[in-house]
């Protein structure tokens, strides 16, 4: 007789997938081992967190060719890297839909990869295509701080940055949109400012994918996404990742900190579901990028957030949506547009 918990069974049961996660650089521990990383093999293993998708972040720099080309290095080093570490065992790099769902009941680790900030693009779309070679899945648009493409929901004043840059996608972010829809990858419109974001949705042929952001209502903070964004993804498909960064789901306390709760990230996951419908959310961490937040402070405590979704009513079925299937869903579309 199975005496688990039914959150425990439920939470076995599915296809686990956190949508974004960064790795340290340029010192990466070994995720093979036990690390002091929020996410490795043995805390995946230990919460029964089945696929990760690691990022390969850019921090923005001087518009400039010279930061460019370092940037672009960059960008590739981290790729590669984490498609060594991920090689061997029961690890898969996944790239494709059908390779994610090939895990589902299976006891294998999915590895996705991604690169957060298309400022490692400088001005060469051929850029995009190697990226996808190493595995890419989606590609964030931007970070904090403007760059050729998009203007970002954060502007760097350090950087010569003002209110905005393009007043939205710049005509080379146009073009990188419809170089990522004919290669499958997904646009990630996380840190993108709002112009950017619309204007992204409108233009993408495939749904474009905010991989770590909040509900703006609930918590009114630049990087999360206000009712007119997340409706105009309900409208063409897209999908928003509720994801645990505490200043994302609450204000700063006294001490001009913030911290929440894994109850704190349900409370945006209900707002979402309510204002766009579960197809249209999901979960991700930024774990080892800001991400953590009380009850799932790292990937071994992961089986706390299925409790929670639990507890408020979400059945077996909704919370497999919410960690992987609508995921799945958006990359298969990405995957037919590239089809033709």
């Amino acid at each position: 007789m199975n005496d688990s918990p039914p959150s425990a069974a439920v939470h076995t049961a599915t296809l686990t997938l956190d949508t974004h996660v960064d790795i340290p650089w340029p010192e990466t521990p070994d995720p093979r081992g036990t690390t002091d990383r929020c996410v490795d093999f043995p805390k995946m293993e230990a919460g029964g967190l089945r696929a990760v998708v690691f990022a390969a972040y850019l921090p923005q720099g001087p518009r400039t060719a010279e930061a460019h080309v370092e940037a672009g290095r960059r960008a590739e080093a981290m790729l590669r890297v984490i498609r060594r570490s991920a090689g061997g065992g029961n690890r898969r790099i996944v790239t494709r839909a059908a390779e994610l769902e090939a895990l589902r009941g299976s006891d294998a680790l999915g590895v996705l990869l991604a690169v957060e900030n298309g400022y490692g693009m400088g001005e060469d779309l051929s850029r995009l295509a190697l990226w996808r070679g190493l595995g890419a899945c989606y590609v964030t648009i931007t970070h904090n701080g403007h760059n050729l493409l998009a203007d970002a929901a954060i502007p760097r004043p350090d950087l010569g940055d003002g209110p905005g840059l393009h007043g939205g996608l710049s005509a080379l972010g146009h073009a990188a949109i419809a170089e990522m829809n004919s290669l499958g990858l997904l646009v990630d419109v996380s840190h993108a400012a709002k112009s950017s974001m619309m204007q992204a949705v409108e233009l993408s042929r495939a749904p474009v994918v905010a991989t770590h952001t909040c509900c703006r209502t609930l918590r009114d903070h630049p990087r999360n996404l206000d009712d007119e964004q997340m409706d105009a993804l309900r409208v063409t498909g897209g999908l928003m990742q509720i994801t645990a960064v505490p200043g994302f789901l609450r204000a700063p306390g006294p001490d001009g900190k913030a911290r929440a709760t894994v109850a704190d990230l349900a409370d945006h996951v209900d707002y979402a579901v309510q204002r766009i419908g579960i197809a249209h959310v999901g979960l991700s961490s930024d774990f080892d990028g800001g991400g953590g937040v009380q009850g799932w402070m790292n990937a071994a405590e992961s089986t706390n957030l299925t409790a929670e979704l639990q507890r408020r009513g979400y059945d077996a079925e909704a919370i497999g949506l919410l960690w992987s299937g609508n995921f799945l869903r958006v990359m298969r579309a990405a995957e037919a547009v590239a089809a033709g």
